[in-house]
């Protein structure tokens, strides 16, 4: 049974949302999870519910890490918090990943000091899922995990995307684009020009440069970019899809004329709703450490922990650590 480590006190709602989350995935999913946080806030939560034969169990943790913690503090000042605790049951093998909602830079500084980076990788990178317009999803990387890339790294990036896009959506070979300010080779900055070059070379499928309004078109799979332009293209999304949602509600609300019509309406918001909701993507991976990481929103909900939990779980059976690590491996033997 696959064992997760899940930071119960990482989230904006921690730990109801992890122990909601938890009971879901140990119920549908068959894993087992450690919920890692101060025993008696989860047990608090955990008697709301029935659980009776679930595989949960709770392992003790005397600090928590806020949201306003500076992640490098946080790390060294605080070594017996809930992430330090489930990072060190992935290192020490008695959980195969880490899940949480928690203070995402402090999560990836944990993760990549106590776990480690795999031996090719040079950086981690943080993949974040994006619903397209072809009712599919494209993924981009990094995403925050590194403010300043060099072209190799780029490429060890697209290596890693293809191979989770693979694990989790089963495309045997999916279209890896470079994100740019325009399609033409000789558009873009010295990183992006230097990295296409790269691209072309591994093997992998990659079509070439994409634009920023290519991410949501599901023309491409995996877009690859330096982690400055991924966070600020995350953060811009996100705002984007906050926006929408309010003025569709308001539209509905103000010019409906009929009842017939508000019923309509109402579903095609609930819709759209479900369509760009991040909690049914779970969370990040953060790709190239040693443990599966799996970072999700603060604000995750119930259902957003199960489903980060789900992904987790996926990746430790598909093996992809080791799927990630040949392949690069293969890559530094050719030159």
């Amino acid at each position: 049974m696959t064992t997760i480590a899940l930071d119960a006190m990482g989230g904006d709602h921690a730990p109801r949302a992890e122990v909601e989350g938890a009971i879901l995935a140990a119920r549908e999913l068959g894993v087992r999870i450690l919920l890692v946080g101060v025993p008696n806030a989860i047990e608090r939560e955990l008697s709301r519910h029935p659980r009776r034969g679930l595989p949960l169990e709770i392992v003790p943790a005397a600090e928590i890490i806020t949201m306003t913690d500076s992640p490098s503090q946080a790390f060294r000042r605080k070594k017996e918090s809930s992430a330090h605790v489930a990072a060190r049951l992935v290192r020490d093998g008695k959980a195969d990943a880490l899940v949480s909602a928690g203070n995402t830079g402090a999560v990836m500084t944990v993760a990549r000091f106590v776990l480690g980076t795999l031996p090719s990788v040079d950086r981690p990178a943080l993949a974040a899922a994006f619903p397209n317009m072809k009712e599919k999803v494209s993924i981009i990387l990094d995403v925050g995990a590194n403010v300043d890339s060099k072209p190799e790294q780029i490429e060890q990036f697209a290596i890693m995307g293809d191979i989770y896009y693979r694990a989790i959506w089963g495309v045997k070979r999916p279209r890896v684009a470079l994100l740019s300010i325009g399609e033409e080779e000789m558009k873009g900055n010295e990183l992006t020009r230097e990295a296409a070059a790269r691209l072309k070379q591994t093997g992998l499928n990659f079509v070439g440069n994409v634009e920023g309004r290519d991410v949501f078109r599901g023309n491409v799979d995996v877009i690859v970019c330096d982690g400055f332009i991924g966070n600020v293209a995350l953060k811009i999304s996100e705002g984007v899809v906050e926006h929408l949602g309010g003025m569709l509600k308001r539209a509905i609300k103000s010019s409906l004329a009929s009842q017939v019509g508000y019923v309509l309406s109402k579903r095609a918001f609930g819709e759209f709703r479900k369509r760009t909701d991040s909690s049914e993507y779970g969370g990040a991976p953060l790709l190239g450490v040693r443990g599966i990481t799996i970072i999700g929103h603060g604000r995750s909900n119930g259902i957003a922990v199960k489903n980060a939990v789900r992904v987790a779980a996926e990746l430790c059976r598909s093996r992809v650590n080791e799927k990630i690590e040949q392949e690069l491996s293969a890559v530094a033997a050719r030159g």
